[in-house]
C-alpha cells in the first residue's frame, strides 16, 4: 500500500509536468450532457466512464487519488476524456449530485472535487444525525427535504467557500426536473451498464467486470496506451 501510493505520488508529478510542458490543459475541456459530465478533448481516442455515489466511501477514495491521476495522466494531454455520472442510492446522493452540478458547466469539477475532499467530514455528520432531522429529510415537498439535508451535512457551507450565495444554492436544490432526470439516469444505467454498485467504471461503453477501484483500473488503462 504504501510502495502504491509513493508510485501515484511519482505518477502525478510526472504527469503534472507532462501537462506543464504539452501547451493545452484538457481538464479545462467541459461538456454537459443531460445526466453527466465528460471532461477533456472531445477528439480524445478512449472515453474512461465513472459512475460514482456522493454517499459512497469508495468513490471518494478513488476521487481523491485514481481520479486525480486520470485528470493528469491521461485527460490532461488530451489522450482520453472522462465521464462522470452519477448513481442516486438516496435523497444525500442527489443533494449533493444537484450541487455539484450548480452553476455552468464549467463550475462542475471543482464542484465535485469539493464534495469528495470534503466526503469524511460530512459522512460523520450523517453517522450522527438526528431522528428528528432524518424526519425533515422524507417529509414535505422534495426540494424541502434536500435544502434539509444540505443544511443538516454542511453542504451550504461547502459552497459558500465555492463562491454560491444561499439563494443561488437554494435555486440548484429546487431544480425537480433535474433530480428526476437523474432518478432515470440511474435506473437506466442499472439496465444499460448492470452497474449495481460503486464505483463502476467503463471504456468506450463498455463496463469493466469486477473493476471497483483504482488499482484495478489503472492496469487496464495503461494497456490502452
Amino acid at each position: 500500500m504504501i510502495a502504491s501510493r509513493r508510485l501515484s505520488a511519482s505518477v502525478l508529478a510526472l504527469a503534472a509536468f507532462a501537462v506543464m510542458g504539452a501547451g493545452k490543459n484538457w481538464v479545462t475541456e467541459v461538456e454537459r450532457t443531460d445526466v453527466s459530465h465528460i471532461i477533456g478533448n472531445p477528439e480524445a481516442e478512449l472515453q474512461l466512464t465513472e459512475f460514482i455515489s456522493y454517499t459512497c466511501p469508495a468513490c471518494g477514495a478513488f476521487s481523491r487519488q485514481g481520479e486525480e491521476i486520470v485528470k493528469l495522466a491521461y485527460v490532461g494531454p488530451g489522450k482520453a476524456k472522462l465521464e462522470i455520472r452519477h448513481v442516486q442510492r438516496n435523497v444525500v446522493d442527489i443533494t449533493a449530485t444537484m450541487l455539484a452540478w450548480c452553476g455552468p458547466k464549467e463550475k462542475f469539477l471543482r464542484n465535485h472535487v469539493a464534495l469528495m475532499f470534503a466526503q469524511d467530514k460530512w459522512l460523520a455528520k450523517l453517522d450522527k444525525v438526528s431522528d428528528g432531522q432524518r424526519r425533515r429529510w422524507f417529509s414535505g415537498p422534495e426540494a424541502q427535504r434536500r435544502k434539509a439535508v444540505a443544511s443538516d451535512l454542511g453542504f451550504y457551507d461547502i459552497f459558500e467557500q465555492r463562491g454560491y450565495g444561499r439563494v443561488a444554492i437554494d435555486r440548484c436544490l429546487s431544480d425537480q426536473a433535474m433530480a428526476e432526470r437523474q432518478a432515470r439516469a440511474t435506473a437506466d444505467d442499472a439496465t444499460t451498464y448492470f452497474v449495481t454498485s460503486t464505483p463502476a467504471f467503463a471504456i468506450d461503453g463498455v463496463k469493466l467486470t469486477g473493476t471497483s477501484s483504482w488499482e484495478m483500473l489503472e492496469p487496464q488503462l495503461n494497456a490502452r496506451f
